[in-house]
């Protein structure tokens, strides 16, 4: 590839240069939100939806802030914690960096 070369990211809808995406690639997955901002361990969130938590009667309004979560092997996945629910794992297109 050249350097001139651009590359249409379907995630963030954005023309990026061809370079970079490969060096993403190369570093491993990057995990993004639901509007497509980057994800890192520690980051705060934000639920966008109201979600029914499995096994529990608990549910998670929107607007709900997650705070310090943990990333996982799967991209679509985050590991965090919440005070009424221990070990949550929450999927990251219901999710919006905080």
């Amino acid at each position: 590839m050249a350097d001139d070369d651009y590359v249409y990211d379907e995630v963030t809808g954005e023309w990026r240069p061809a370079p970079e995406i490969a060096a993403e690639a190369a570093a491993g997955q990057v995990v993004r939100d639901s509007a497509g901002t980057v994800l890192a361990d520690g980051d705060q969130v934000t639920v966008i939806k109201d979600l029914k938590v499995k096994g529990t009667s608990t549910v998670l309004k929107q607007g709900t802030l997650i705070k310090s979560i943990r990333l996982t092997d799967n991209p679509d996945e985050v590991d965090c914690r919440h005070d009424a629910i221990k070990g949550l794992v929450l999927r990251t297109e219901f999710l919006r960096k905080r």
